[in-house]
C-alpha cells in the first residue's frame, strides 16, 4: 500500500525532522478504564475524525481482517545477589536457547564470565558470555526441577514498564493485551492494549475477523535514532513468527475485497518482513526491517497505532504510511485536543486509501 500523495523528500531522511515538542503531562502514566474508552484519531486519505476506541467497529467493514500480535510480556526484571553477596539486577532481553538469555546486568563491570547469580524462587544463573556491543551478558539459567522456567520466572521477576512511565500506578495486567498467549516480550505491543473481550466480540458480530502473528518486542523499540541521517541507522532485530494460517487468512481477505489492518507497528513490521520476497509467505526468524518514508507497502491496507516517541523508528514507520508532515500536524492537533501519548495513551486508526 504505497502512499502516492507523499513521496519522500530530502528532509524525510534527517532524524531531526521527526522531532516534536511533547509536554510531560501528555505522557500517559496509566491507561483509561475500560480500555476501549481511550481516544481514537481516525485518519483517512483526506480527513480525520476525533472518536473513541469503542467506535472502532463503525470505521471498519464486514470482511475486514485485524491482525493482532499475540506476544506476552514476561516478568523480565530480576533482582538478586551474586554468590559473594553483592546486589545485582538483570533485565532479560532475548531468549538465546532453552535455558540461556541475553540480559542487561547491573553492575555490569562486576559480572564477569563465570559469575554465579541467585534470584528468588530458586532461579539461578551463570554469566557465560559478554556482549560488548550491548554491554549485556548471556545468562544460563537453572531452576527447581519440579517446575518450568516460566513458572519460576513468574515468581522471581517483575514486568518492566517503559522508562517514561515514572509513577507505577498501573497493574501488570494493564500492561498486557487481553489476547496475549506467547511469552517472550519485554515490552507490550501497545496498540493492542485498547481492546477488550467485549470489543472483540462486537467486531466479530459485524463480520470483522482476526488472526494472529508473534513479534517479541525488545527494548530497542524505545531507542531513538542516534545518527543524523536515518539511512545510517542500524535497526535492532526482533524475533517474529508469521504462521501459514495468518498468511492464508490475509490472502483470502484481500481476494474477497476486505482489508488487512495491522494492530500495531509490531504487526506491520512482521507482515512486511514476511513479504520481502514480493509475496506474503510464512516466516519465522529475526526481522531487521526498517520502514521509513519511501517504503512501498506490500501487505497492509491500514494500521492501528499509538502516538510514538520523537525521533523513533516507530514514528518513521507511521510516516511511511501517512507522510511525515501530515503525521506531525496530526500530532500537534492531538496535543491540542488533550490526547494521551505513548504506551498507556490513546490510539490512531490509519486508513490512507479511504
Amino acid at each position: 500500500m504505497p502512499c502516492p500523495s507523499c513521496p519522500p523528500q530530502p528532509e524525510d531522511f534527517r532524524t531531526e525532522s521527526y522531532d516534536y515538542e511533547l509536554p510531560q503531562a501528555a505522557i500517559a502514566q496509566v491507561p483509561v478504564e475500560p480500555r476501549d474508552r481511550s481516544r481514537l484519531l481516525v485518519v483517512t486519505a483526506a480527513e480525520h475524525h476525533h472518536q473513541h476506541f469503542t467506535h472502532l467497529p463503525e470505521w471498519l467493514q464486514s470482511g475486514d481482517l485485524l491482525v493482532l500480535n499475540n506476544t506476552k510480556v514476561i516478568p523480565a526484571r530480576l533482582l538478586g545477589r551474586k554468590q559473594t553477596g553483592g546486589k545485582v539486577e538483570a533485565l532479560l532481553l532475548e531468549r538465546q536457547s532453552e535455558d540461556t538469555w541475553l540480559a542487561l546486568v547491573k553492575p555490569g563491570r562486576r559480572i564477569p564470565v563465570g559469575c554465579q547469580l541467585e534470584f528468588a524462587a530458586g532461579l539461578r544463573a551463570e554469566a557465560i558470555a559478554k556482549h560488548p556491543e550491548t554491554g549485556g551478558r548471556s545468562l544460563q539459567f537453572s531452576w527447581p526441577a519440579e517446575e518450568s522456567f516460566w513458572s519460576a520466572l513468574d515468581r522471581a521477576g517483575t514486568i518492566p514498564f517503559p522508562p517514561y512511565v515514572k509513577d507505577r500506578f498501573a497493574s501488570d495486567e494493564q500492561y498486557q493485551t487481553v489476547y496475549a498467549t506467547q511469552p517472550g516480550a519485554v515490552a507490550a505491543p501497545t496498540a493492542g492494549l485498547h481492546f477488550t473481550p467485549e470489543l472483540l466480540q462486537r467486531l466479530g458480530d459485524r463480520g470483522i475477523a482476526t488472526t494472529t502473528v508473534t513479534l517479541h518486542v525488545g527494548l530497542g523499540t524505545f531507542r531513538p535514532v542516534e545518527v543524523g541521517n536515518i539511512l545510517e541507522h542500524a535497526m535492532h532485530g526482533e524475533w517474529i513468527d508469521v504462521p501459514a494460517a495468518a498468511v492464508e487468512k490475509i490472502r483470502q481477505t484481500q481476494a474477497g475485497g476486505g482489508r488487512a489492518i495491522a494492530v500495531g507497528t509490531t504487526v506491520a513490521r512482521s507482515l512486511e518482513t514476511a513479504a520481502q520476497s514480493g509475496q506474503l509467505q510464512p516466516f519465522t526468524g529475526k526481522s531487521h526491517l526498517f520502514i521509513y518514508p519511501g517504503y512501498e507497502w506490500k501487505v497492509l491496507d491500514g494500521l492501528i497505532t499509538n502516538f510514538h516517541l520523537p525521533q523513533s523508528t516507530l514514528l518513521m514507520m507511521v510516516s511511511a504510511m501517512l507522510g511525515r508532515s501530515r503525521l506531525l500536524d496530526l500530532y500537534v492537533e492531538a496535543l491540542k485536543y488533550d490526547y494521551r501519548f505513548y504506551s498507556f495513551g490513546d490510539g490512531m486508526l490509519l486508513l490512507p486509501s479511504n
